[in-house]
């Protein structure tokens, strides 16, 4: 009886096991319909404003009535218009990034720092804006005479049209960014406030809360009639003026209760005094700076340009922002080492 010898080689050799099949990769899950519906008005709501000073840049004078300064701009009004363009064109960058799935990856600080400063320039227009329609409807605006008086700017349907696009703009980004936050950042703003931050920053907030308490004043001044430090060619402020004066004292104080509560830490609801150093600090510090760098241009209404006490006013708006700003971001920080 004969036995087959088994080759050394063959009897080592392990049996090979099936490979398991790749299940083909999901692609990540796009924005809901709402916040597609909200993308889509925030892009929309662009159009008009871009055609508008892209037309201007062009030599086009449509919605510039005759006799106005803007039909011969000069290079700081040419150089303005293109900085807004830019600036409006981030709105459709942000819609973007705040929808797509590489929206996610994108830089923390790349991201906030564009929806800050968006924040501070489109909600008082967002708030504001209602108002200065509400105000005309009642028949409590500027009377038509004194608007005859003044020197032509702008026709009126450009206002409309363009403060109809920035509050969209401003509560169209406001719905994107919330949920992106949430499912990015939810347990920073989540929660109640905790424990308190440094008393060195307890000092930056006070310093705001300071700032912001006179700055409000100012504001509330004027609103209410008030003409000391407005000029001798301006008795009073318009009724709608005067509606947008008092909404930024309004955001000043704001960021400075905000920065306060941040600093103070306790058991409150943190998204309360976020909401309020995010919205005041933004709007004061977009705003104050906006206004500082149109008082060194051009004046369009032919005056000498603003007077001390306004530039000093706008200068504490910066300064009102910039501290409640820090005591913001310190907060944020403190959140995510915890």
């Amino acid at each position: 009886m004969t036995t087959r010898a088994v080759h050394p080689t063959r009897a080592a050799q392990p049996q090979r096991q099936p490979q398991p099949q790749r299940q083909p990769q999901q692609p990540a899950p796009g924005p809901g319909a709402g916040r597609q519906i909200l993308r889509a008005a925030a892009l929309a709501a662009t159009v008009p404003y871009l055609v508008l000073k892209t037309a201007w840049l062009a030599g086009s004078r449509i919605g510039i009535p005759d006799g106005s300064v803007l039909l011969d701009p000069e290079p700081f009004l040419i150089a303005a218009n293109a900085v807004t363009v830019a600036m409006d064109a981030c709105v459709i960058l942000l819609a973007l990034v705040l929808t797509r799935p590489w929206g996610i990856r994108v830089p923390a600080w790349l991201l906030t720092v564009p929806v800050f400063v968006a924040t501070g320039l489109l909600s008082p227009i967002v708030i504001g804006f209602p108002g200065q329609l509400l105000i005309l409807l009642l028949g409590f605006g500027e009377a038509p005479a004194a608007k005859a008086m003044r020197e032509p700017f702008l026709d009126p349907w450009v206002f409309n049209v363009v403060y109809t696009g920035f509050a969209i703009q401003g509560l169209a980004l406001a719905g994107l960014f919330v949920p992106y936050a949430r499912e990015r950042w939810g347990r920073r703003w989540q929660g109640v406030l905790g424990r308190g931050l440094p008393s060195s920053t307890g000092v930056v907030a006070a310093a705001a809360a300071a700032a912001g308490l006179a700055v409000a004043a100012v504001h509330a001044y004027w609103a209410l009639g008030g003409t000391a430090g407005l000029g001798a060619e301006r008795a009073a402020l318009s009724s709608e003026t005067a509606v947008v004066t008092a909404i930024h004292g309004a955001c000043a104080l704001a960021a400075g209760v905000g920065a306060l509560l941040l600093a103070r830490g306790g058991a409150l609801r943190a998204r309360w005094p976020l909401g309020l150093a995010w919205i005041g600090a933004g709007a004061a510090l977009s705003w104050g700076t906006w206004m500082l760098v149109v008082s060194g241009g051009p004046q369009l209404d032919g005056g000498e340009g603003p007077p001390a006490a306004a530039l000093l006013t706008y200068a504490g708006q910066m300064i009102t922002g910039t501290l409640a700003g820090a005591v913001l971001t310190r907060f944020l920080i403190s959140r995510r080492e915890g």
